[in-house]
């Protein structure tokens, strides 16, 4: 692990020009108008304090006083200390691709380099965009707090449910994807904005490569003037380059120190496990430093730190105290901020992340990585016509950044969880979003922003004909586009709404039918992710148990039915402590339901605004009412029907008919499906109503064979008044 990037070797002769005197100028030319900058600091600029709210509560004295403190540190950066030709060069071309490691200080520097050289010449922000929330806040508040203002003054962030930034007053914003496409679709010229950076654009999600495709055909036509800069950590810089007509290329290197690496001699089957039984064995065998765990997802994150958390009294005292974290995406940001915050005595962090961890954060003080090699992600199957929730192995350029946050510091150690044979048959690079997932929302964005000609669209990689057909052909089923390819009326209030344009269809048929109130509640319900957890093995049962015994309809008519219910329970709870007690016996998240409920707040605000009208959906105050008061909004069975129905007109395709074997067969395909055990239908022998005549679900997710997640119980009638036509067309 100690070798140089292969980002620093010429293209033209293939030697590494990465090695430098103290003395030598790092910033090179070379042909082709590429530049390569070499770093050989291993401080990191790129993170910070997490805590947006920490500046709020100090003086303007303090502020400046912090700020000079934290001058000494970025001058010892050598990004800063060539801050006047990095700036030149970006000056002196519309687009600069800067291949960088993390590490370099590019995330936190060069956009200060801007905000201070560019914006006070010419009207216009800067914007910075992340692909996640906790990177985006992260970065924000370590560059306000390097700038010496407030979050929001001069420097702010936007994300989803917090925005922290002023219109005019912010020069330099930090926002993810998702809000800089908001932006677009209100804005087509970005007219604020003088300068947009894409930062972690090697994550290629769909909307950083959308984000992409709308800068490129700006600047061709309507602002020439706008700056745009593309980082990434990895070696794409010919894709993006060409992408933008043979934009120049930024080589950003940063040393890093040697990190030995260890493999499995046999595979595990337990990773969960695995991860838990390495932490504890190094923990015994390594008296410092803190150690970084990867896994797949919260649900895996959230069992580990559970049982490390059983573990943690038990252990003998001549090791390190242990304290367990977990850094995922739906973290509140409170939480998160801990993972940055030092322990002190005879402690160490053991920090479980999902790939958030890869590159857009950095924790200070880890010198151990334990990597279980796998990653969730979306794919979707067109044959199918259904998106699948994968866990996979990830990719060489992913494993190698997992295993460089060990060697930020210091010498450090990986531990890879899977043998080597398996390294070898990883994939080079991670598959982009765009060529394994649904592009409808896309498609739908790129209609309502006026794009007629979707084939041939500036696609940064083009996901292909059959995608954008599919596409179309289920937005034109769905009611958002006519015979003609263009925005339907009802189109543009799916494109409007945060939701996919399935969702979206549901609310505006909840609308429609006067079900709206309950609709809306179980579409934020699935707006959030891990809400209702897998228990435990050995609490499996009890739990299930738990949950039927209180969601009696949902036991009756299934999954969608369940989180209203769960969430009425939620509401009427008082106090914290009782909601907490609640959300542990039932094995739910707590923090997944004040989500919920912040999601909700922002559906009825867009609604309200599509039909020029109120809306009758509770807010946070409702908590506080009496039981009685909330009982009156609770779903009554008469409702069912309705509910029920305006999901099938969003998953029409996401059904499936009950056989005489009572096994189900998917309505498009015929292809046998199952219902997950996770499922309150499940175990449903249809005794009080009768076995299912058909199923509706939400996701479908491949293990051992097809399974059904979020399964409501429909009737055969529904698809026959609801499903019919499309369903005609669909197997056409």
């Amino acid at each position: 692990m100690g070798k140089k990037s292969k980002a620093v070797q010429d293209r033209q002769n293939g030697k590494s020009i990465g090695k430098k005197k103290s003395n030598a100028n790092p910033l090179k030319r070379h042909a082709g108008k590429k530049t390569v900058v070499t770093f050989d600091d291993h401080q990191d600029g790129d993170t910070g304090d997490s805590d947006s709210e920490a500046l709020d509560h100090v003086s303007n004295k303090e502020l400046k006083t912090r700020a000079l403190r934290l001058l000494k540190g970025r001058e010892s950066l050598p990004v800063f200390q060539n801050k006047e030709k990095i700036v030149s060069h970006i000056k002196a071309n519309p687009v600069t691709i800067l291949i960088g490691e993390t590490g370099s200080g590019k995330s936190t520097q060069i956009p200060q380099f801007l905000m201070d050289e560019i914006s006070p010449m010419h009207k216009g922000a800067i914007a910075v965009t992340q692909p996640r929330r906790v990177a985006a806040i992260n970065l924000a508040t370590r560059v306000a707090q390097e700038h010496g203002c407030r979050i929001g003054h001069e420097v702010g962030y936007s994300v989803r449910f917090d925005n922290k930034s002023h219109k005019t007053r912010t020069k330099l914003k930090y926002l993810t994807d998702g809000m800089l496409i908001r932006e677009l679709m209100l804005d087509k010229n970005l007219s604020n904005y003088k300068c947009i950076i894409i930062d972690e654009a090697h994550e290629r999600t769909i909307l950083t490569d959308l984000i992409l495709g709308f800068l490129k055909e700006l600047q061709l036509t309507k602002r020439k003037d706008l700056k745009v800069i593309v980082m990434s950590a990895t070696l794409q810089a010919d894709l993006f380059s060409k992408f933008f007509s043979n934009a120049p290329i930024l080589f950003v290197e940063g040393r890093k120190f040697k990190v030995d690496r260890y493999y499995l001699p046999r595979p595990c089957e337990d990773i969960v496990d695995s991860v838990v039984r390495c932490s504890v064995q190094l923990n015994s065998s390594e008296t410092t430093g803190d150690i970084l765990c990867f896994l797949p997802g919260q649900e895996e994150i959230d069992k580990a730190v559970a049982i490390l958390n059983k573990i943690i009294p038990y252990l003998d005292e001549s090791v390190p105290r242990i304290t367990a974290y977990p850094l995922y995406a739906a973290l509140p940001p409170k939480d998160q901020a801990k993972v940055f915050e030092p322990l002190k005595g005879f402690k160490r962090k053991i920090v479980l992340a999902t790939n958030i961890a890869e590159t857009s954060v950095t924790i200070p003080g880890v010198k151990y990585v334990i990597d279980c090699g796998l990653r969730k992600v979306k794919v979707w199957r067109h044959q199918l016509g259904l998106a699948t929730l994968l866990t996979v192995p990830v990719s060489k350029a992913s494993v190698a950044q997992r295993a460089g946050r060990a060697g930020r510091e210091s010498s450090g150690k990986c531990f890879r969880l899977f043998t080597e044979a398996d390294y070898k048959q990883l994939p080079k690079q991670s598959e982009s979003e765009i060529t394994r997932c649904e592009i409808t929302s896309p498609i739908l964005m790129l209609k309502q922003y006026g794009v007629q000609d979707i084939v041939n669209w500036s696609w940064l990689e083009h996901p292909g004909k059959e995608a954008i057909i599919s596409g179309l052909k289920e937005l034109y089923e769905l009611g958002a586009l006519n015979e003609q390819g263009r925005v339907t009326d009802r189109g543009r209030k799916m494109a409007l709404l945060p939701l996919a344009p399935h969702l979206s269809n549901v609310l505006i048929h909840a609308q429609e039918t006067q079900v709206l109130p309950y609709v809306i509640d179980i579409v934020s319900c699935l707006s959030v992710e891990n809400l209702v957890l897998n228990p435990l093995p050995e609490e499996r049962d009890e739990v299930n148990e738990r949950r039927r015994a209180l969601c009696t309809l949902g036991s009756k008519h299934g999954d969608l039915i369940m989180l209203k219910e769960l969430f009425d329970m939620y509401q009427s709870l008082q106090s914290n402590s009782e909601k907490q007690e609640w959300c542990k016996q039932l094995c739910v998240s707590q923090r997944g339901f004040k989500n919920v409920i912040k999601v909700r707040e922002q559906l009825t605000g867009y609604m309200k605004r599509l039909y020029n009208e109120p809306v009758e959906i509770k807010t946070k105050q409702d908590t506080l009412q009496p039981e009685e008061d909330i009982a009156t909004n609770l779903l009554q069975p008469p409702d069912i029907a309705g509910v029920l129905k305006c999901f099938l007109y969003g998953f029409v395709k996401n059904t499936a008919i009950g056989m005489p074997d009572k096994s189900f067969r998917t309505t498009p395909t015929g292809e046998p499906i199952s219902i997950h055990p996770s499922s309150m239908l499940f175990m449903n022998s249809g005794d009080e109503i009768g076995p299912c005549p058909a199923i509706l679900y939400i996701e479908h997710v491949f293990t051992t064979k097809g399974y059904a997640r979020s399964v409501s119980r429909i009737e055969l009638a529904w698809l026959q008044e609801i499903a019919s036509g499309v369903l005609k067309q669909s197997t056409r």
